[in-house]
């Protein structure tokens, strides 16, 4: 059974994504895509360190060689904290109003990534979506990017690898959880089976997966909690969480056994953040199962 959640960092996050555990350094890694900024935290001793990013932080992922591998705005990048963002492959530079969003490391050692259309304003302020532009995408460790997806997408999010390699991905304007087949060669996502809409919580967010097989999905504007779901699109059981924006989601610690989970405070006003202090803040839950090993790139 879960415990409660408890914050384990107050971030204040504007929207905290793409939450990462490096053993390495048995640290948690994510982004602030609006605040330009990544975060790290070892949760054993509270020590947190920030750094500036160029533009808008997408996502970021563990490399084989060190470091990481860290979605810009329309660039993949590796990049070493302390160091310059390295450019290895940019992703539809004849979109120039889409954007990227949604990044994981593959099983293959691949970057797999989505995008959207740009929902950001230059001053960080929300911009209206009018358009279904999104992606989903594969990026080689040469930098080698290709297409996989057919279906137009609104909101790119979750990408969930099962045990019998299909791929889960949400799209989050569609309240919508859908598994697909790839082909074997290309990768490419040749169908798509719906296997959750409209689910009453929320919207889903980023997701990680469990050694059981379940996957882990938060559920962002308005959900309050993280679901655990199997590969057919079942509901677990929920956690309720004390924000309302859960964002990303990953196992963490040394035996991979507390789920941690991003959140976000975008679109909130004053008197909302003023009654609601942990909103954008960094959450740890006891759920009573471990995760799975980060991939790493490479």
């Amino acid at each position: 059974m879960a415990g409660k959640a408890a914050m384990v960092f107050d971030a204040r996050n504007i929207v905290g994504e793409s939450i990462i555990w490096d053993d390495r350094e048995n640290s948690l890694y994510w982004v602030d895509i609006i605040s330009k900024t990544i975060h790290t935290l070892t949760p054993e001793d509270g020590s947190h360190r920030s750094w500036d990013a160029p533009e808008i932080v997408t996502s970021i992922g563990l490399r084989r060689d060190g470091g990481f591998i860290v979605g810009l705005e329309k660039t993949i990048t590796e990049w070493t904290p302390g160091r310059a963002f390295e450019p290895i492959a940019t992703v539809e530079p004849d979109l120039p109003g889409n954007r990227l969003n949604e990044g994981v490391v593959g099983p293959d050692g691949a970057f797999w990534v989505g995008t959207m259309q740009n929902n950001i304003n230059p001053d960080g302020s929300p911009k209206d979506i009018t358009q279904y532009t999104g992606a989903w995408h594969r990026v080689s460790p040469e930098g080698q990017v290709r297409q996989i997806s057919k279906e137009p997408v609104g909101i790119t999010n979750t990408l969930i690898w099962t045990d019998d390699g299909r791929l889960i991905t949400a799209d989050t304007l569609e309240n919508a959880l859908y598994i697909h087949e790839r082909e074997a060669e290309t990768d490419r996502l040749v169908y798509r089976k719906t296997i959750q809409q409209g689910f009453e919580r929320g919207l889903p967010d980023g997701s990680c997966p469990d050694s059981e097989g379940y996957f882990w999905n938060c559920r962002v504007v308005g959900g309050h909690c993280v679901a655990r779901l199997s590969p057919e699109g079942e509901i677990d059981r929920l956690v309720e969480l004390p924000c309302s924006w859960p964002t990303s989601c990953t196992f963490g610690g040394p035996a991979l056994d507390r789920l941690y989970v991003t959140s976000a405070r975008f679109t909130m006003d004053d008197d909302h953040l003023r009654a609601n202090p942990a909103e954008g803040g960094l959450f740890g839950i006891d759920v009573g199962v471990t995760g799975r090993p980060s991939n790493r790139f490479g």
